[in-house]
């Protein structure tokens, strides 16, 4: 089994834009033709489907054509992937607030 790696730059940088982030969240409640998510944007459908290309190429969603409907699908996998990213992070800033934390407690009415 090939275990696919995910890069988290690019999957930051296609969360960057609002339109995006809408379909991403439209896709968190299931699957949807493309025309069903570009009906609540005003933009023409090329420009609609350039958001399509980025999200696809940083993996977050795939798509199937079923007939004459393309169908879009939520990858979930790159999200596990930036949470555990964001979850060591976390870690690695509430230890060291908690170092600052413990310092600043010892030395509390003393001179440094």
């Amino acid at each position: 089994m090939v275990k696919k790696t995910y890069n988290i730059d690019v999957v930051l940088q296609a969360l960057s834009d609002p339109t995006r982030r809408q379909v991403i969240e439209r896709l968190g409640m299931g699957p949807a033709s493309v025309s069903d998510l570009a009906a609540p944007f005003s933009m023409a459908m090329p420009s609609f489907m350039q958001h399509l290309d980025i999200l696809e190429s940083a993996q977050l969603i795939y798509t199937e054509k079923v007939g004459r409907v393309r169908i879009c699908y939520l990858n979930q996998n790159p999200f596990s992937v930036m949470e555990s990213w964001l979850q060591v992070q976390k870690s690695l800033w509430e230890t060291r607030l908690n170092q600052l934390d413990s310092f600043l407690l010892k030395t509390k009415g003393k001179k440094i």
